[in-house]
């Protein structure tokens, strides 16, 4: 198995600037992202104290971001299709961010309520406008490894809002560290300037949605989107609330460590989080999307419920990279999956639609997690997700390796999903 390090050819295609400036853009777009997103869940408690915040409702605040993300990734799927990958990464970049600061001033619940709402539409529409974009510009021996590498941003994303945290909350306190989200907003100025869009794109202007609920793209559509949202419900009730996990009181089935500790465990998380998402690329092209994508879910369902019920630190810390790894590093098989079973007139909406329809199911994770979580204590509330990455493996069993054979009618993905 060739893996990132030793792979000469993967660097050599990295040099070139119009593939590297996709890579780096998607990159900090979904690190960003993902910063922006935990920024939140990092300062949840903080906040529940000032605002008088419930953790039901925190995490339905949580959930209406999901749900507004959904309808951003949809929309913004439209936008990528249409006007551009860039156009879109780059605008949903600027919503987000700046949303993100605009948290700082806010004073109750509705407010903040409504700045995730805002925040969650411009976070909805950077995953397919970059995911779309890498997958345009890399060829297809190596996309695998390029959107395992971008996916990868994401586990930085979150040990970096982790540091920030970690630096600004004992100092200056929980909405000052939603200030620090404003300055990826930088980025999109760069973005505009240097990332080209794809040779093969043009602008989609006779092409229907509806052909994504219709003949062979149909079963592709249902079941991709499916174990997207079972996965994304795992994920969402399980890593919205892992710092609140290791910062509750113990009375509350938490760990109740301080903010140095919390902000520690969740960056050596990421580490194995970071290499999850780094070695499903080269796992994928030697053994198939389909079954290293399966054995990811399946590992985090056995290894969830074992996190959530041990009592030490010392326990946490060391299987905290190990649910981070499994937890979290199937999503690079879900970006390649999904960029290769869709044509290039359709890639954009189709992503976004899979993604995002599957972020609607999934917002009702957070407050799930959280409900159970204040009647019966943490652990076993985020011992539930177990089941839904049960469910995700279960339906990716129906992915067809010949999805990935689309006719020249439906334009060509050039991959296959194994």
């Amino acid at each position: 198995m060739d893996s990132l390090v030793d792979n000469p050819a993967f660097w050599s295609l990295a040099r070139q600037p119009a593939r590297r400036n996709a890579l780096l853009a998607a990159a900090l777009g979904w690190m960003l992202d993902s910063m922006d997103v935990m920024l939140y869940s990092m300062v949840i408690p903080a906040a529940q104290k000032d605002l008088g915040m419930s953790s039901a409702t925190a995490g339905l605040i949580m959930s209406f971001t999901l749900l507004s993300a959904a309808a951003g990734g949809i929309g913004f799927g439209f936008v990528a299709d249409r006007l551009g990958r860039t156009r879109a990464l780059s605008l949903s970049i600027l919503i987000y961010t700046v949303c993100t600061g605009l948290c700082a001033f806010v004073h109750t619940i509705p407010q903040l309520a409504l700045c995730r709402f805002l925040l969650g539409i411009g976070m909805g529409g950077e995953w397919a406008a970059g995911a779309a974009l890498v997958a345009e510009t890399w060829p297809q021996q190596h996309r695998a490894k390029a959107l395992a590498l971008v996916q990868s941003a994401w586990a930085i994303g979150y040990a970096l809002a982790a540091g920030v945290v970690a630096l600004i909350m004992p100092h200056f306190g929980w909405r000052a560290v939603f200030l620090a989200g404003l300055f990826p907003a930088l980025i999109t100025i760069w973005i505009r300037r240097k990332v080209k869009e794809p040779e093969h794109w043009t602008p989609a202007t006779n092409v229907s949605a509806g052909a994504l609920f219709r003949g062979k793209l149909a079963p592709r559509t249902l079941v991709i989107t499916g174990m997207n949202a079972a996965s994304l419900f795992a994920w969402w009730g399980l890593f919205s609330w892992a710092p609140s996990f290791l910062s509750a009181p113990v009375s509350k089935g938490g760990h109740g460590l301080d903010v140095l500790h919390t902000s520690t465990f969740t960056i050596v998380m990421q580490l194995g989080t970071f290499l999850g998402y780094v070695s499903f690329g080269p796992l994928a092209d030697r053994f198939g999307r389909k079954p290293v994508y399966v054995t990811f879910l399946l590992m985090a369902a056995l290894i969830v419920p074992l996190y959530a019920v041990v009592q030490t630190p010392t326990a946490l810390l060391l299987l905290g990279p190990v649910v981070g790894f499994w937890g979290t590093g199937f999503f690079s098989g879900f970006s390649v999956i999904s960029s290769e079973a869709f044509p290039t007139a359709l890639r954009g909406r189709a992503m976004g639609f899979a993604y995002n329809l599957g972020r609607i199911a999934s917002a009702v994770a957070p407050f799930t997690v959280g409900r159970v979580a204040q009647q019966r204590g943490f652990g076993f509330g985020l011992s539930i997700t177990s089941a839904a990455f049960l469910l995700a493996a279960a339906i990716a069993l129906f992915l067809k390796q010949d999805w990935a054979k689309i006719s020249q009618e439906e334009v060509q993905p050039q991959a296959v999903v194994s």
